[in-house]
């Protein structure tokens, strides 16, 4: 008995001790807040409309309407960050309150068209915690899944966004506490 409590105890000291977490949207904390782009699906005829802005609470919010009509169907926004700053990354940490749809968590590197995607879901006013691991990320382009694409390569990482799509017509709204990096 005592011998397995202190292998869980070591076990949680080395998990502590061995990974690093970073703040890459953290509003509360002014982390994040620049160089976010809108891009829906009007770039192809498209009439979905996404917003990106900070309420009351300092919590990032992603809202609008995604329409189907003129073959559309996504909402995304996209935030640039230096390339190289998640080489290495394990994992990502969100926490965020939803509208219960399922939302991408969208990954981009520079060199591939691509992008690099993992839901999650939301549960209609209640915040939640999820942590996806970056072997969790498929490649994917214009809604279509590439298996023949290579993994993703941290250190060529040069954008996040999240994105709602999947024919989830309607009004959405998620509210972001904070978006972490584990390496």
């Amino acid at each position: 008995m005592i011998k397995h409590l202190f292998l869980k105890i070591f076990f949680f000291i080395f998990i502590s001790m061995n990974s690093q977490t970073i703040d890459i949207v953290n509003p509360e904390n002014n982390i994040g807040l620049k160089n976010w782009n809108i891009v829906n699906d009007d770039v192809m005829g498209g009439i979905s409309k996404s917003y990106l802005l900070l309420n009351d609470e300092n919590n990032l919010i992603f809202s609008g309407n995604v329409s189907l009509k003129n073959n559309g169907g996504f909402a995304s926004s996209r935030m640039v960050i230096a390339r190289e700053s998640l080489d290495g990354i394990k994992s990502f940490k969100i926490k965020f309150r939803g509208d219960g749809n399922i939302y991408k968590f969208r990954l981009r590197q520079s060199n591939i068209r691509a992008a690099y995607s993992s839901n999650f879901k939301s549960v209609k006013g209640k915040w939640v915690v999820v942590n996806i691991p970056i072997k969790e990320f498929t490649p994917s382009w214009r809604g279509y899944s590439y298996s023949s694409y290579p993994a993703i390569e941290t250190k060529k990482i040069n954008s996040l966004g999240i994105q709602i799509s999947d024919k989830q017509e309607g009004e959405f709204k998620l509210e972001i506490k904070y978006i972490k990096a584990t390496f």
